[in-house]
């Protein structure tokens, strides 16, 4: 299924699903290689900046292998990855990450009220349909104080910069990835840049969603980013909330339990 031209609105989630899918098996490899590791230092530094640590209940949203799941929980955080893409969700479960995994929409995440003190996505915002509604769903399962941060590609701005993040990012990254995985889906992935809003904006629709001491670091000259902000409005009264383990909330990571009909034999939680 090619994705080129970019997918429209209405056709975008199963579009990208349906990709992500495809190229699970070799998503890890092609990111280390493609980044000269550089992804990995990325996600230890935006951990750092919203301090996760002991005790935190972090929602790894478009958890995908489970890069940034895998680091939180060894800073001792309670995690829960999230992602749309089953197969992604299944390499996770291969490399014995000790989350839940749940299948589902970033829309309409299975998770109560204010449950969560962290939320990470990496490199996702530009493949989701809505920004102001995943923000909105975000800060709907932040408690108050909560943190996020968002780690994202992005375009730098000098010229002679951009030119040549250009030549690689547009034409190396798709011939490797066209080499070594699925060449419609690497030809996708630096186009859909024009997804993401201008920085100004992006940051805008944060605040918007209830998000305050919203922050922006660009990364490689600009050819990343990060960006961190803090759960600012109160929720609505919805009774107390309380610390939960993760499988009080979703089933997914194993246990002496019985099985959930929904849940197959991977472990991981299925969603429609």
């Amino acid at each position: 299924m090619a994705l080129d031209p970019l997918p429209s609105l209405e056709e975008k989630g199963a579009r990208v699903r349906a990709m992500f899918d495809r190229i699970a098996p070799r998503y890890d490899c092609l990111n280390r290689l493609l980044s000269a590791g550089l992804d990995q230092s990325w996600r230890r530094d935006a951990l750092d900046r919203i301090r996760v640590g002991k005790g935190d209940r972090v929602v790894d949203l478009a958890c995908g292998t489970g890069d940034l799941a895998e680091l939180s929980t060894a800073r001792g955080a309670h995690v829960i990855g999230v992602d749309f893409a089953f197969e992604m969700l299944c390499a996770a479960r291969r490399r014995g990450i000790p989350t839940a995994l749940v299948q589902a929409d970033g829309e309409a995440l299975p998770l109560t009220d204010a449950w969560a003190t962290v939320v990470t996505c990496g490199f996702a915002l530009r493949n989701f349909v809505g920004l102001p509604a995943i923000f909105s769903e975000i800060a709907r399962v932040l408690e108050p104080g909560g943190r996020v941060a968002f780690i994202e590609v992005d375009r730098p701005r000098p010229a002679l910069i951009r030119a040549a993040h250009a030549l690689y990012f547009d034409r190396i990254v798709p011939f490797v990835g066209g080499l070594l995985s699925d060449r419609s889906a690497y030809a996708y992935l630096p186009k859909s840049t024009v997804y993401l809003p201008p920085t100004g904006e992006l940051l805008a629709l944060l605040e918007d969603a209830g998000f305050e001491q919203v922050e922006h670091r660009p990364l490689l000259l600009g050819a990343a980013q990060i960006v961190t902000g803090i759960r600012k409005k109160p929720l609505p009264e919805t009774g107390e909330v309380r610390d939960r383990d993760p499988e009080e909330v979703v089933t997914g990571s194993g246990g002496d339990r019985e099985r959930d009909p929904e849940e197959d034999v991977t472990g991981i939680r299925r969603r429609p």
